[in-house]
């Protein structure tokens, strides 16, 4: 049996080797605290006088201690003594395993370390408290608080290639003050998708809260918010009115001076336009066209932002500055900032070979909305009140088959199977084929199209007979929005939802509904369980068969 001292969690212990044996296991579980690490692969027990007695009692013959076990040094005291300059074991310098590139970045209450792969500094890594390893950005992550970045300077010594200090962004919310009344609940719809709700301390209300999915209380700003839907929010009036409070409805005003619109490219002296490289690489790796139109103008904004600079120089730190304008100045969404990043990366990653990059941003977390959903009587006047035949067929095969905007313009005359009732969807989201339905309705309504417009080879086209296009189709819903006096924030993917929610509240299995709308995760598709109640009364619970 070998032994050794280690720093385990920020703590001095006993390490403790030995050939697997039930035996010498069995007997170290009388010891107090003796614990089994997976990171260091041993036994080990506390660096105590009391520990070291007992072990030496155990195995009087099988283990030595090493010399600053001994009894004249070990005490309850030093168990507690956290990992410290002085109790740090140096690594040998010659070790040929060990590199001399080892990077320390801070970035405000954390430090960031990399360095190539080695057990011995592992090893001591581990012993920090809520050191976590990162492996997407391949980095370890220690808190920076005490002397965690003296201890560090101390161990790698002259291994460390660069201490870098960086400047974090987070956007933080401005604070509203609300008057809160007794017996008065405050309902504030939000731009995000969400409600904020308001009201003095009600226990009862609390617990009703709790219970809606994707609540979420604020300790901060000392409100709850939750997702906007017609039964969450039918749920929340029913509940003030059995409870006796009022409730009253407030429609939340943005200030549209405070986001910084981006500058236009006719403005801008000299515009530079996305490198060819990056095109042809997007092009390359099969991005769809709406991402290449997307990562070339987000990455235009990036190269004209420094527009003396060569593109190819501009270095982390100028792209972290860029960020920060991003959201301090243009105050982008969190959606906008973090496909950014994504542009940026791939440029100087994927097109020029560059190491892999990890930005040091705060990114802001985006509230969790529940989806827009149109009843079935809404869908219905909304048909009805389409009265162009073409228009009516086209959204009438959106919902019927719940298909995304870019899946219905790119469907073929080919797609349609009326033998088998069914739909092709080819290379959609995520450039995956699947079937979905085909409704006797909708092939009634099709015919009649066909005969009408007599399409070449798109099923719907425009009359120059290329593809139609997703702002005609979105023009033509918000039309018949208004038309059927429909007053929801709903767009033409809102007929997607729709068909997902109908068919749940039909019975139809979730799993059949996730493969309809081509989810790769139920996840996804479980959502829909949030915006429906319908059918619940239909469960029955299991203590109504019991006799009793």
């Amino acid at each position: 049996m070998k032994t050794g001292k280690i720093i385990h969690k920020g703590e001095s212990r006993i390490k403790i080797e030995f050939p697997y044996n039930q035996s010498i296991a069995g007997k170290l579980k009388q010891i107090d605290d003796a614990k089994w690490s997976k990171t260091h692969q041993a036994w080990h027990i506390p660096y105590t006088e009391e520990a070291y007695k007992k072990i030496h009692s155990l195995f009087p013959d099988e283990i030595s201690l090493p010399s600053e076990s001994s009894t004249k040094t070990v005490t309850n005291d030093l168990a507690k003594t956290p990992l410290t300059a002085n109790n740090i074991s140096e690594p040998q310098k010659n070790l040929p395993h060990l590199s001399n590139d080892v990077l320390i970045e801070v970035i405000e209450k954390r430090i960031i370390v990399r360095l190539p792969k080695s057990e011995l500094d592992t090893n001591f890594l581990s012993g920090f408290r809520y050191v976590r390893w990162n492996k997407n950005g391949f980095f370890w992550q220690i808190p920076h608080y005490g002397n965690n970045l003296d201890l560090l300077k101390t161990y790698f010594g002259n291994r460390i290639s660069n201490v870098l200090f960086h400047k974090t962004v987070a956007i933080q919310p401005e604070k509203q003050k609300y008057e809160i009344v007794e017996d008065v609940v405050l309902a504030i719809s939000m731009p995000n998708g969400r409600l904020k709700v308001i009201f003095s301390y009600h226990s009862a209300l609390v617990n009703h809260l709790k219970t809606v999915p994707y609540s979420n209380y604020s300790m901060k700003n000392k409100f709850w918010t939750l997702p906007i839907s017609d039964h969450i929010v039918e749920g929340l009036k029913t509940k003030c009115l059995e409870l006796g409070l009022s409730l009253k409805f407030r429609q939340e005003t943005t200030d549209k001076n405070s986001v910084v619109p981006r500058k236009s490219a006719n403005l801008i002296q000299n515009y530079r336009k996305c490198p060819a490289a990056m095109v042809d690489k997007l092009t390359e790796l099969r991005y769809s066209p709406n991402t290449i139109k997307t990562y070339c103008s987000l990455f235009e904004e990036l190269i004209n932002y420094y527009s003396t600079e060569d593109i190819d120089t501009i270095d982390e730190l100028k792209i972290v500055a860029f960020c920060r304008y991003l959201v301090t100045d243009r105050k982008v969404s969190a959606s906008y900032q973090n496909q950014s990043i994504n542009a940026i990366k791939f440029y100087y990653e994927r097109v020029l070979g560059g190491k892999r990059k990890f930005y040091f941003l705060e990114r802001p977390s985006k509230e969790k909305t529940l989806p827009i959903v149109l009843n079935t009587d809404e869908v219905t006047r909304l048909l009805n009140a389409t009265t162009n035949l073409k228009h009516k067929t086209i959204l009438a095969v959106i919902y019927s088959a719940g298909l995304r905007i870019s899946e219905c313009i790119n469907l073929k005359i080919k797609d349609i199977d009326s033998k088998r009732m069914q739909i092709r969807v080819e290379q959609g989201k995520g450039k995956k084929d699947r079937y979905t339905l085909l409704s006797g309705k909708t092939l009634v309504l099709l015919r009649d199209y066909f005969k009408t417009y007599q399409p070449k080879f798109y099923l719907f086209e425009s009359p120059s007979r290329d593809e139609y296009s997703a702002s005609s189709i979105q023009s033509v819903f918000r039309s018949a929005c208004g038309k059927a006096k429909i007053n929801k924030k709903a767009t033409v993917h809102t007929l997607r939802h729709s068909f997902a929610t109908h068919l749940l509240e039909n019975g139809t299995d979730l799993r059949y509904i996730q493969s309809l709308l081509g989810h790769e995760s139920s996840k996804t598709t479980e959502i829909y369980t949030h915006i429906t109640t319908k059918g619940i009364e239909m469960i029955k619970s299991p203590i109504d068969d019991l006799d009793i």
